[in-house]
């Protein structure tokens, strides 16, 4: 079966992957995630912008002259005149260099305005100077994160109430954490620089994660409901089917991003938006791996052992013990799953498995018909006829 073979059917809901049967896999391998990620915010810092800790902003109008090796000759200028100045130096469209370095005074301002104008061969005229305060204090760090506080605790009390339990409430924050935590860490590792519009981007990661869990959560419940009421298959199984509906929620956010990642990338160059689809494309591929791997796992370990979802597992593995592996009215049409709700494959084994024994899978056939009349097989029976009132 090809690709997009299996991606139709798990659209449809006739294969299923059984992801929550390995989540404690999935559980380490996000720890581990997590940990590097918080290694690397307290080792390498982020790479904070000038609207964070101020500093002066030369912007070359190069026009027609060559702009190649751009970011070495810039930085050279600069040591012209402080030796020890770092530069962060970027190209804003064809022909604009912009130079970023922490503040200098006014004498070395000009000294530099000049080592630039000398490099690019262009008039001194055409290199602007400018001093940038930081916009983005100490002050409003702490107000968003006060506002950060207020968002988690709220979101925590209306899901709670909305799903009518705390356990999905529970699952939804740590996922918004954990998406949180590694895009960060992404950022402090790879060195990327935060802007007021990456900051913007992580607080917009916070609600599609918010917005991706509540999604699927909603289908958990209505599959839960049907399991609890048709006790034939576990809550694992039932869980495991809301799968797909995260996959295309995921698919159908990343996709426009991506296009305008690539458009920022390509065309326009450094800026903000190129800063903010840069952080909403790594947001939401780890909100589609924590939605997958992480909260409706977390669900299915919190509520494991309420005696509601107890009795549901027994009351289930004794109806597959007596009838087979759950059916297509069980779980999904035309496809055949294990006892844990994995695929069952052309040769029996259970999709993912290793070093199992194989099982053959016990299939239900439907009771022997009854035979066909022979009057019944030519067509419908002749109906009889009034004759006319003349001729009665």
């Amino acid at each position: 079966m090809n690709f997009a073979q299996l991606g139709n059917d798990l659209y449809t809901g006739k294969r299923s992957i059984g992801f929550i049967r390995n989540r404690k896999r999935w559980y380490l391998i996000s720890g581990v995630l997590t940990l590097i990620a918080l290694v690397g915010l307290l080792v390498f810092k982020l790479n904070l912008g000038l609207e964070f800790t101020g500093g002066s902003e030369f912007r070359v109008a190069a026009g027609n002259q060559s702009t190649s090796s751009y970011e070495s000759r810039a930085t050279d200028a600069v040591h012209t005149v402080v030796a020890t100045q770092d530069a962060n130096v970027t190209k804003l469209g064809a022909s604009t260099i912009r130079v970023q370095t922490e503040q200098l005074n006014d004498a070395q301002s000009a000294d530099v305005r000049q080592a630039l104008a000398t490099e690019f061969k262009v008039p001194v005229t055409n290199v602007n100077a400018n001093f940038i305060g930081p916009s983005w204090g100490a002050s409003v760090s702490q107000q968003a994160l006060r506002a950060l506080i207020v968002f988690l605790v709220l979101t925590m009390i209306v899901m709670a109430i909305y799903f009518r339990t705390w356990k999905m409430a529970l699952a939804a924050l740590a996922a918004m954490i954990h998406d949180m935590v590694i895009t960060v860490g992404i950022y402090a590792l790879t060195g990327f620089e935060v802007s007021p519009a990456t900051m913007i981007g992580f607080l917009t990661v916070l609600g599609y994660s918010l917005y991706d869990t509540v999604v699927v959560f909603d289908k958990v419940r209505e599959n839960t409901q049907e399991a609890f009421a048709g006790k034939r298959v576990t809550y694992a199984q039932a869980v495991n089917q809301t799968v797909v509906r995260s996959i295309n929620t995921t698919v159908v956010a990343l996709l426009p991003t991506l296009a305008v990642l690539l458009v920022g990338f390509a065309t326009i160059g450094p800026g903000t938006l190129l800063d903010l689809s840069l952080v909403l494309f790594i947001g939401m591929a780890v909100g589609a791996y924590s939605s997958i791997f992480i909260a409706t796992p977390l669900l299915v370990t919190l509520r494991a052992k309420e005696p509601a979802v107890v009795a549901l597992d027994k009351a289930a593995e004794r109806y597959q013990q007596r009838h087979g592996a759950p059916t297509s009215h069980d779980i999904a049409p035309g496809v055949e799953h294990d006892d844990e709700g994995g695929v069952v494959t052309s040769d029996g084994d259970a999709a993912g498995d290793t070093g199992r024994e194989k099982v053959a899978t016990a299939v239900r056939t439907a009771a022997p018909a009854r035979e066909t009349h022979r009057y019944a097989s030519s067509g419908p029976r002749n109906q009889p006829k009034r004759p006319p009132k003349s001729r009665r």
